[in-house]
């Protein structure tokens, strides 16, 4: 069961990265999740500069020592990611892609957020 656990951990955990990633354009259909968005941005952020450890790698180690395995070698991005699914040569690339992708989605965000108002108001004028 914990070799299950584990999986299903690291598919949630793959699943918050897209999230912080992607999730600001969700805001666009759903403006109120900008803040839950915000929370996760902020948090991803954290992580990769301050010495605190992802709840979702730390259960994910929990479920492998559960298997008689180690932690995850390097933490999450480093057994994962890096050299896997990105080579390390892109990761500043990367890096840059994803803030532009931030910064596109919160400025969506505030434009649709402003149209609405402005929709509103002018209904309201009626």
């Amino acid at each position: 069961m914990a070799g299950f656990l584990a999986d299903v951990t690291m598919v949630v955990h793959f699943a918050a990265l897209l999230y912080i990633g992607l999730g600001g354009f969700l805001a666009w259909r759903w403006p109120r999740s900008i803040f839950l968005h915000v929370f996760f941005a902020l948090w991803g952020i954290a992580i990769n500069i301050l010495p605190i450890t992802c709840p979702f790698t730390a259960l994910e180690d929990s479920f492998r020592r559960q298997q008689g395995l180690g932690p995850l070698p390097g933490g999450f991005n480093e057994y994962y990611i890096y050299d896997h699914l990105i080579p390390r040569g892109l990761l500043p690339v990367v890096a840059v892609v994803a803030v532009i992708l931030l910064v596109v989605s919160y400025v969506g965000v505030y434009v649709r957020w402003r149209s609405r108002r402005a929709q509103q108001a002018l209904a309201a004028s009626r």
